[in-house]
């Protein structure tokens, strides 16, 4: 297919009354290739047909006029690439963003940079595309106040890689299935990655630091989190490494997760009848709770994960939340207190966690204040040795691993 270049030299800013990016985009043939020198153009462009943008040099600034989008795409086959795209609306109920892409497929966003904006890139109905290399943060509000980095809606089959998310709000994926979230890089968002029946996802690979919620899969299933680096906030309340909540066939595997408040809390999963979730092969380190399980969570598969230097490793916000019904085999607990005399790297009896004064922080959770607190610790040693109330069982590992080679960390 025949492409026309269409050249745009502009070195200075362009005319408040005059749009030269706009009427170029009009005037292009499809699948024509635009290439930007060194400027500052005018934003609140719309690209309604195939087209590549991109910068031929460093410098190529699209600067929207602080309403709406800065670049709605309303095509498919449509590339974006080195430019750095800023001031987008700041209206949240019309979610102004740098980049709008609706019912397309086949985009490509690469390598831009994109500050100062609401919502960084919007997918709304858009398939078999690429967010590449790019660089997004938002426009310097309070953390509820931002838009999200990334959000995709009813989008399918598409490849999210190699991007850096920096003080954005979410990234997001609602009803949006099979699609590759891998080789991230995600600091100082709320939540670093969030699901909401989004389904075949795979989450591979990312770096997470220093959010209040590192992954979160909400009424999704067949999705795989594996060998992902999840480091949260030492000492916040709401720091949680990965949550899965109403979440069924979920494989977690190969991550190190550590210093959250929570490093896996699993929360009523998984929700569909006859599945499982496989929790395999974690590092789940230094934090106050490893494994923490509220309501009716049970037919998770918890085997070969390495639990050290957290407060405690296992622990529950449910009185009868069956958790003693999971499937629990072959994990290093930091806590064991038995033997391995035979030297096999099993220990010669089962690792078994009960709650003895801890319990109460479940019917009574301010008392969570005096949580790790010298007193309640001698209390609570002093219940495992003379009980005057019932413990609750929380779970029983058959086989524990007595030792591992190093701890590693994360951090």
């Amino acid at each position: 297919m025949f492409k026309a270049l269409l050249f745009i030299s502009l070195t200075f800013v362009i005319s408040a009354n005059a749009n030269l990016l706009q009427e170029a985009i009009d005037s292009a043939s499809d699948a024509s290739v635009l290439k930007l020198s060194a400027g500052i153009y005018k934003g609140n462009i719309v690209i309604d047909k195939p087209l590549t943008i991109v910068a031929k040099e460093d410098g190529v600034i699209i600067e929207g006029v602080g309403r709406g989008n800065v670049i709605t795409v309303k095509s498919s086959h449509v590339k974006l690439v080195n430019l750095t795209i800023i001031k987008s609306g700041t209206r949240v109920d019309l979610m102004d963003s740098a980049i709008f892409i609706n019912n397309a497929q086949h985009v490509s966003v690469e390598n831009c940079t994109i500050e100062d904006s609401l919502f960084g890139i919007f997918m709304d109905n858009v398939s078999n595309s690429m967010i590449l290399n790019n660089e997004i943060s938002s426009n310097g509000e309070s953390i509820g106040l931002r838009g999200d980095g990334l959000r995709l809606w009813f989008s399918h089959n598409n490849k999210i890689q190699n991007n850096r998310f920096i003080k954005s709000r979410d990234i997001v994926f609602m009803h949006s299935n099979n699609n590759t979230i891998a080789n991230n890089f995600i600091q100082e968002c709320r939540y670093a990655i969030y699901t909401q029946h989004a389904n075949k996802n795979l989450i591979q690979s990312n770096i997470i630091k220093k959010n209040a919620v590192g992954v979160m899969l909400e009424g999704s299933f067949d999705t795989n989190v594996t060998d992902n680096i999840i480091a949260g906030r030492h000492g916040a309340q709401t720091s949680l490494g990965i949550l899965l909540k109403g979440a069924s066939n979920i494989h977690v595997e190969q991550n190190s997760i550590g210093a959250c408040n929570q490093a896996l809390y699993i929360d009523n999963s998984p929700k569909m009848h006859d599945t499982k979730n496989w929790i395999l092969d974690n590092k789940i380190v230094y934090s106050t709770k490893g494994l923490n399980f509220k309501n009716y969570s049970i037919k998770n598969v918890i085997k070969r994960n390495e639990l050290f230097g957290n407060m405690d490793n296992i622990m529950t916000d449910s009185r009868n939340g069956r958790t003693n019904e999971n499937e629990v085999e072959g994990n290093y607990w930091d806590d064991y207190e038995g033997f391995d005399i035979n030297k096999d790297n099993i220990g010669d009896n089962s690792y078994i966690k009960y709650l003895y004064l801890d319990q109460l922080w479940i019917e009574y959770p301010k008392l969570q204040f005096f949580y790790g607190s010298p007193v309640l610790s001698l209390l609570n040693f002093l219940l495992k040795v003379a009980p005057f109330m019932e413990p609750i069982f929380l779970i029983e590992d058959k086989q524990p691993i007595f030792k591992i080679s190093k701890h590693s960390c994360i951090m």
